[in-house]
């Protein structure tokens, strides 16, 4: 049977034996239809990922939030001839936070079969290290850009984590997470705890939990570094 596979990636400058198994390569090697985000970096993906693919055989069909239903569907007849099709995200696993969801929703509405290969979540492995309740949380994408959507968006997180117990995770585009750190800061309680777990995986990888009390005292450099936040009590 056609299988759609989902092919995590790394979350930035890392060697893949540390973070991909060796049965990735294998899956990866057999695939001659790609859905990517971007071709040039999946190229490089695939190319690092076993040097001896020969890259001008493949095909790639670029997914964006702009793609279409029509041209997804257009993207998964491969399947419908008998090929496997391989979705790369930018970083780290495919269809999470991740327009590779849509393409997912159209295999399985087909009953093709979808295959999602191990590799590393930045959501998952902030959440492992926090500290905070790993069995009830919410990943909640980006907040508001207007800071008082934002502000009424933080207030509504921190409402549940006291509420249900349930970890709150967000993040931000990265030359924005100084002020993001501001104004968890400065609208959260101050005895309410904040993770932030920045750079996971590579060699500068920083996950640390304190009160906000405590990190007002000394604030880390997030300035266009990769950061999961996730509020918790």
């Amino acid at each position: 049977m056609a299988t759609l596979y989902l092919i995590p990636t790394s979350l930035g400058d890392t060697a893949f034996e540390k973070i991909l198994p060796a049965h990735n390569t294998v899956v990866v090697s057999a695939i001659k239809h790609f859905i990517v985000e971007d071709v040039r970096t999946a190229r490089r993906f695939l190319k690092k990922t076993n040097p001896a693919i020969n890259i001008d055989e493949l095909t790639f069909y670029t997914l964006n939030q702009h793609t279409s239903p029509e041209a997804i569907s257009d993207f998964l007849k491969p399947l419908h001839d008998g090929y496997d099709v391989g979705v790369i995200s930018e970083a780290g696993c495919p269809a999470i936070a991740d327009p590779g969801a849509d393409v997912v929703a159209i295999a399985q509405r087909f009953e093709f079969k979808v295959v999602p290969l191990v590799g590393p979540s930045s959501i998952l492995l902030a959440l492992m290290a926090s500290g905070f309740n790993g069995q009830s949380f919410a990943f909640v994408g980006y907040l508001p850009i207007q800071p008082a959507d934002r502000a009424k968006a933080l207030k509504k997180l921190e409402s549940r984590v006291y509420a249900e117990s349930q970890s709150q995770l967000f993040i931000e585009t990265p030359y924005r997470n100084m002020k993001m750190l501001d104004e968890i800061i400065n609208t959260c309680r101050p005895d309410t705890k904040l993770c932030i777990a920045v750079d996971i995986t590579l060699d500068s990888e920083f996950i640390q939990t304190k009160s906000l009390k405590d990190w007002k005292k000394q604030l880390p450099d997030l300035n266009k570094r990769p950061c999961i936040f996730i509020l918790y009590k």
